[in-house]
C-alpha cells in the first residue's frame, strides 16, 4: 500500500484528525467490468493499461504543497522516480500499473498523464514505430528561388532600416539541436542537452530538424551568399536538445527544458521559445502536463510559439480533416501556427493552406486553433550533412546558387520557426522606440498583433487559418507604434497605421481581427490598452477578478462561439453536445468538407468503426465511457441516441421539436473502447 506523509495538515480540514499518515486502500489490478478511474487518468495511460503493461511511464501532477509526500510514498512503494518537475508540481515516474486507479482517486493527485513520445513533426505511429509522412517531407521543387522573406513583407536581404532581431533578442529552440556553422557564428549563446539530463555542451544536431528550424528563424545567410537568409538574421539562439538522432523525445524532457528556460530567462536574455514538436492530445488542456508547462512559461512572460501539427488530411485519401491539432498546440496562451503554401511566389493571391496543416478545434476543450498560419511548405534551410534527415531524404536535397547544400522540408514545424523569427522582429521594432523601458510586449499582445495584421487566405475558415497568414511588415508597424506605458483603457497607438500592407506590388488589407477564445473581435481592438494585453491572463479568459472584460466602444464582436456556431466542421445540425470526443493517431478524427459530408472513425484498438448511410447521409456510432452515440440524419432529421442512463434521444428539424423517450430503441452493446 502507498503511505502519504501529510506535509500540510493545517491546510486540509479533512486531515485534521489524522496523525500524519493517510493510507490508501491496497493497490490492485483493475478487475474486468470494474468502473474506470475518474477523468484524471489520460487516454494513453488507459490504452497502455488495457494492453497489460506491467508499469506505466507517467507524469503525476499533484496539488501544490504535496509533491514531497507523493514522491516519498511512491519511493517507499518501489516505484521508480525519474524526475521532479516543481515548475508544474509534477513527478515523472515508472509506476506499477496496479497503482494507477487508486492513485488517481487520491485528493492530492491532479492528473496521471502518459510521458508521451514527442516528435519533431508529430508523426503518426504504427505499432509503436514512427514513420515519416510524405506531406512533411516533400520533394523539392525545380526552382530554388527564395521568396520567403519578401512574401512576409520584408526585403529579400535585410537592410539597416529593417529589424533583424538584434538589440538583445533571443529565441530558445527546443528541438533536436543546432549544428554550428558560419550562418550562426557568435549567436548560439547557450546549448543544453536534455537527452542527457540537460548538461551544457557544444552545440550539435544529429537529427537535423532543429538546425533547419534555427536557419528559418535566424540564419545570417552568409554561407549561401545571402540567398537563404533567415527571418531575423541577427537574433541570438539558445539550443535545448530534447529529441534524439531519430527525432523522438520524451514529454518529461520537454517539460524540463521549458522549466529551465523559464527559470533562466533573465540570465539567458530569453524572450521567445520555439516548440516545433508535439504529441497527440490525450487529455483536456488543464490535465496535460506539457500544456501546463507552456502556460507557466507564458505566464512568466515568455512568448511560446508552437506547431499546430500535420494531421490535416487523411493519408490514404487526402480528404481534409478537422480537430488534428497536437499538444502543446492546444495550449490556450501559445501562438499555435499552421502551414501555408506560398507557391514559391511573393504575391499572396495564390497562397493556400497546406493540406497537411492541422485544423481546430482541439480535442476535449474545443479551443479555436490554430491562431495564425505561416509559410511552411517546401522551405530550404540550413542542414548538417551527417544528420539523419539529410542522409535519409535524398530527394529533399537542395543547394543555393553558390553550391551550398541545403535541405528542403515542409510542415507546421517550419511555419512555427518562421513565426518565431517574425516575433523577434516585432520585439526589436518595439525595443527600438524605447517603449520596452516602460513595459515589454506581453505574449498575449504579440499574438494579438500577429492576428490583427494577418492577411486572410481566401476560402479558409477560422479553424483552418486562425486570423490568417502572418504579415511581418504589418506586425512590425503596429509594434513600433504601441506605447505600452499607457494605462489600461487608454489609446496607446502613438503613430498612425494603415491597416494594409503592400506585398508583391499589391495592397492587401489586414484581417483586423483577434480570435480571443471562441469570439472574433474586430474594430480598434489592439489600438488601446486592455487588461488582457497588459498582463499574463490566460488567452480566452472572459473574467478577471470576477468582472467581465470590457473591450471598449470601438471594438466589435463579429463572430461568437465560432467552433459550433458556424457548422463548418461537423456539418449542418450535427450535434456533438458539450465536448469533443475522439482519438488521435489517425483514429476517430473528424474529416469532412464544407458541404456537411463529415465522417468520424476509429479508436486506438481498431474498434468503434462503423460507417454507413441513411438516404445518403452519414451515420457514426461508438462509445464514450461505454455509451453508444449515433450522429446522422434520417430523411433530414438528426438522430442521437444512447446516453449514460441508456436513454434514447431523437430530435429533428421537420417541426423544430425535440423528442426524448426511454430505452425502447437501445442500441445494444458498445462498439468499442475510448
Amino acid at each position: 500500500m502507498l503511505r502519504f506523509v501529510d506535509m500540510k495538515l493545517s491546510q486540509r480540514a479533512f486531515l485534521a484528525g489524522l496523525t500524519g499518515l493517510l493510507i490508501l486502500a491496497s493497490l490492485r489490478p483493475a478487475v474486468a467490468g470494474q468502473p474506470r478511474a475518474d477523468h484524471k487518468v489520460d487516454r494513453a495511460v488507459r490504452e497502455s493499461l488495457r494492453k497489460g503493461a506491467a508499469t506505466q511511464s507517467v507524469i503525476i501532477t499533484v496539488k501544490a504543497g504535496y509533491r514531497d509526500s507523493i514522491r516519498q510514498a511512491l519511493q517507499q512503494h518501489g516505484d521508480a522516480i525519474k524526475f521532479e518537475h516543481p515548475f508544474i508540481d509534477a513527478i515523472s515516474v515508472e509506476l506499477h500499473s496496479g497503482d494507477v486507479d487508486e492513485l488517481a482517486k487520491h485528493p492530492w493527485i491532479e492528473a496521471v498523464s502518459f510521458d508521451a513520445i514527442v516528435h519533431a513533426k508529430a508523426t503518426r505511429q504504427t505499432k509503436n514505430k514512427s514513420t515519416l509522412t510524405t506531406t512533411l517531407l516533400a520533394q523539392p521543387s525545380q526552382t530554388l528561388s527564395n521568396t520567403l522573406r519578401e512574401t512576409l513583407g520584408l526585403p529579400a536581404i535585410a537592410t539597416s532600416g529593417t529589424p533583424t532581431g538584434a538589440t538583445g533578442v533571443t529565441v530558445a529552440v527546443i528541438d533536436s539541436g543546432i549544428a554550428p556553422s558560419d550562418d550562426f557564428t557568435g549567436r548560439i549563446t547557450g546549448f543544453y542537452d536534455f537527452t542527457r539530463g540537460g548538461i551544457p555542451t557544444t552545440p550539435y544536431d544529429d537529427y537535423g530538424h532543429g538546425t533547419h528550424i534555427a536557419g528559418l528563424i535566424g540564419s545570417s545567410g552568409k554561407l549561401s551568399n545571402y540567398q537563404y537568409q533567415g527571418i531575423a538574421p541577427d537574433v541570438h539562439l539558445v539550443g535545448l536538445k530534447v529529441l534524439d538522432k531519430s527525432g523522438a523525445g520524451k514529454t518529461s524532457d520537454v517539460i524540463k527544458a521549458l522549466e529551465y528556460v523559464t527559470a533562466n530567462k533573465a540570465r539567458l536574455n530569453l524572450q521567445i521559445v520555439n516548440l516545433s514538436l508535439g504529441h497527440p492530445i490525450y487529455a483536456p488542456a488543464k490535465y496535460d502536463p506539457l500544456v501546463q508547462a507552456v502556460e507557466k512559461a507564458t505566464a512568466a512572460g515568455l512568448i511560446v510559439v508552437t506547431a499546430a501539427g500535420n494531421y490535416g488530411e487523411k493519408e490514404t485519401t487526402g480528404d481534409p480533416g478537422y480537430t488534428g491539432v497536437t499538444s502543446p498546440g492546444n495550449a490556450p496562451s501559445a501562438i499555435t501556427v499552421g502551414a501555408a503554401m506560398t507557391q514559391d511566389t511573393v504575391t499572396r493571391g495564390d497562397d493556400a493552406i497546406a493540406p497537411y496543416s492541422s485544423r481546430g478545434p482541439t480535442w476535449f476543450d474545443a479551443f479555436a486553433k490554430p491562431d495564425v498560419v505561416a509559410p511552411g511548405h517546401r522551405l530550404l534551410s540550413d542542414t548538417n550533412l551527417s544528420s539523419y534527415l539529410y542522409t535519409l531524404l535524398k530527394l529533399n536535397h537542395g543547394q543555393a546558387k553558390n553550391g551550398l547544400p541545403l535541405l528542403q522540408l515542409s510542415g507546421t514545424s517550419m511555419a512555427a520557426g518562421v513565426t518565431s523569427g517574425v516575433v523577434a522582429l516585432i520585439l526589436q521594432a518595439h525595443n527600438q522606440n524605447g517603449f520596452h523601458q516602460q513595459n515589454a510586449l506581453t505574449p498575449n499582445l504579440v499574438k494579438a498583433l500577429l492576428q490583427y495584421s494577418a492577411i486572410p487566405i481566401d476560402g479558409a475558415d477560422y479553424l483552418t487559418q486562425g486570423a490568417g497568414e502572418i504579415n511581418a511588415a504589418g506586425a512590425i508597424a503596429l509594434a513600433r507604434g504601441i506605447d505600452t506605458s499607457q494605462s489600461v483603457g487608454s489609446w496607446w497607438l502613438g503613430r498612425g497605421v494603415s491597416p494594409s500592407t503592400t506585398i508583391g506590388g499589391v495592397s492587401l488589407p489586414w484581417s483586423q481581427q483577434v480570435i480571443y477564445g471562441d469570439t472574433v473581435l474586430s474594430g480598434n481592438v489592439v489600438y488601446s490598452n486592455n487588461i488582457v494585453w497588459g498582463t499574463n491572463i490566460v488567452w480566452g479568459t472572459t473574467q478577471v477578478n470576477g468582472a467581465n472584460i470590457v473591450w471598449g466602444t470601438n471594438v466589435f464582436v463579429t463572430a461568437s462561439n465560432i467552433v459550433w456556431g458556424t457548422n463548418i466542421v461537423w456539418g449542418t445540425n450535427i450535434v456533438w453536445g458539450t465536448r469533443v470526443i475522439g482519438q488521435m493517431d489517425g483514429d476517430n478524427i473528424v474529416w469532412g468538407t464544407l458541404d456537411g459530408d463529415n465522417i468520424v472513425w476509429g479508436t486506438l484498438d481498431g474498434d468503434n468503426i462503423v460507417w454507413g448511410t441513411w438516404d445518403g447521409d452519414n451515420i457514426v456510432w461508438g462509445t464514450w465511457d461505454g455509451d453508444n452515440i449515433v450522429w446522422g440524419t434520417s430523411r433530414d432529421d438528426n438522430i442521437v441516441w444512447g446516453t449514460s442512463a441508456a436513454d434514447n434521444i431523437v430530435w429533428g428539424t421537420s417541426a423544430a421539436d425535440n423528442i426524448v423517450w426511454g430505452t425502447s430503441f437501445a442500441t445494444g452493446k458498445p462498439g468499442g473502447t475510448f
